[in-house]
């Protein structure tokens, strides 16, 4: 199985790649559009150019090796950690038909405080929201929502696992701390957090404390909501 998982930044993506790097019959793919994305748009990250020398900057290229490359020997699973704003319009969304689809969701107040942190001005494009939504209902698939992985790590990860018919495995719920090698060049910059774990920090299902939203976002946040809310309305039950 090749599985997609499609999410924004900062939606604990990183940690979920690093759960199913712990899979034995697991290989685990790091953003393989973001040299595409990068040099297609033309934006400024961290990296940029080591960024753009990793990786192939040919959309084609990339998803022809995400859909038939073979897998390493021993392994029969491959899990996609996908940014949904790194599909610009001229991807062939098709291409990416003969994947497994599944998304992973954060209520946009936390998203965003969080984001915040690293970019102070966020844009509904840097989220990648309306591609999330698009891709949900091009395919369909799995939803689940961040705070439930953190609330119920075992629960969630196996509502996961049964809906797109892999067996769930306690090795998911913990990985040695550091760098991993499928980590992307970028993860200096970006996984610092993810790094320092050993496992999903479990907390209530509740609202998180954080510090308020800043009022600059709120116009942001107004216009996260409703893609939110359309994911979020096929969220996976985890009991």
């Amino acid at each position: 199985m090749r599985l997609a998982m499609w999410s924004g930044p900062r939606t604990l993506s990183t940690a979920m790649m690093r759960a199913f790097s712990s899979r034995p019959d697991c290989v685990v793919v790091d953003e393989p559009l973001y040299a595409f994305y990068l040099a297609a748009s033309g934006i400024q990250h961290p990296a940029r150019a080591a960024v753009m020398a990793s990786q192939s900057q040919d959309w084609a290229t990339v998803v022809r090796a995400l859909t038939t490359d073979p897998l390493p020997p021993g392994r029969t699973l491959s899990y996609q950690k996908h940014m949904t704003h790194h599909m610009l319009p001229e991807v062939d969304r098709t291409a990416f038909a003969p994947l497994t689809h599944a998304f992973l969701v954060r209520d946009p107040r936390d998203l965003l405080r969080s984001y915040a942190q690293v970019r102070t001005a966020p844009t509904l494009e840097d989220l990648g929201l309306p591609q999330q939504v698009e891709l949900f209902e091009r395919f369909g698939g799995p939803v689940l929502a961040s705070a439930d992985v953190l609330a119920d790590p075992t629960a969630a990860l196996t509502a996961l696992c049964d809906a797109v018919g892999i067996a769930f495995t306690p090795a998911m719920l913990s990985w040695p701390a550091g760098p991993h090698p499928a980590d992307g060049v970028w993860a200096e910059h970006w996984y610092a957090g993810v790094r320092a774990s050993i496992g999903f920090a479990q907390r209530s299902r509740g609202p998180a404390p954080t510090d308020e939203l800043p009022e600059r976002l709120e116009p942001l946040l107004a216009r996260c909501i409703p893609y939110y809310d359309a994911l979020a309305a096929h969220r996976l039950l985890v009991t």
